[in-house]
């Protein structure tokens, strides 16, 4: 079989040519032997709503998609999940890119073994003040009002949103942003005890769960940089990482 492909946190932006090189790279390349690509959230560092194709400034997300796009017309299956940054991905997006939206989580069966999929934030439950943002920014009635304010305003609220993000990191614990081990456990449990992929945390490792005496592993996808990037490849038996440089 075909293999199927998995990755996060790429966090594209402007100001990181390196990794949207390497992405492309890859969606012209290696990605085109897959069966499916998963992008489990965080594709963009930023996206402030469709109509950013729109803008003519905005160059990075019409060539993202227009790969996205052009991967797809090769037969490759391809479904992106919302990250912590790109919430607000929508419909015309992924008629776009020719990408389906996944909710969080989905559980995901296939040949020879099944999985459950996530972009990993709602699991950091320690952290209580990203967790009541997340609350507010998914609610449908906040999403449609802020969508309703000017692009260059909603532009300017997230690259504001972005230097909080950042300050606000280095103030807080370790623990608060990685995943709390019980509700982990829990989650695995209300799964079905099948194997978790997923991201957000940028601590690419397999861990290995015993949750009511049963092995459970959990995959942690890595965050992309400049000069190296990062997917795990499901060949029909096992998984297995792939560095992309």
């Amino acid at each position: 079989m075909r293999p199927i492909l998995f990755i996060s946190d790429l966090h594209l932006a402007p100001q990181a040519p390196g990794v949207t090189r390497i992405f492309l790279d890859f969606l012209r390349g290696r990605a085109r032997a897959a069966e499916s690509l998963f992008i489990l959230g965080d594709l963009f560092e930023a996206w402030p709503g469709d109509d950013c194709l729109d803008d003519p400034a905005d160059r990075l997300a019409a060539e993202v998609v227009t790969a996205l796009r052009e991967l797809v017309a090769t037969g490759v299956g391809l479904s992106v999940m919302h990250g912590n940054r790109d919430f607000l991905l929508g419909e015309r997006f992924a008629a776009a890119s020719g990408a389906r939206l996944l909710p969080d989580p989905w559980l995901l069966a296939l040949p020879g073994g099944e999985f459950v999929l996530a972009h990993g934030d709602s699991l950091c439950t320690d952290d209580r003040e990203y967790q009541s943002f997340r609350s507010l920014v998914r609610r449908p009635d906040w999403q449609q009002a802020f969508l309703a304010r000017p692009l260059s305003e909603r532009k300017a609220v997230a690259a504001a949103l972005r230097q909080q993000s950042e300050t606000a990191k280095r103030d807080k614990a370790q623990y608060l942003m990685d995943v709390n081990p019980a509700e982990t456990d829990d989650f695995l449990r209300a799964h079905g005890y099948v194997g978790l992929i997923h991201g957000h945390t940028h601590r690419p490792a397999t861990h290995d769960h015993i949750v009511d005496g049963i092995h459970v592993q959990r995959w942690v996808l890595a965050d992309w940089h400049a000069s190296r990037g990062e997917c795990l490849c499901w060949d029909g038996e096992r998984l297995a990482r792939e560095c992309l440089s």
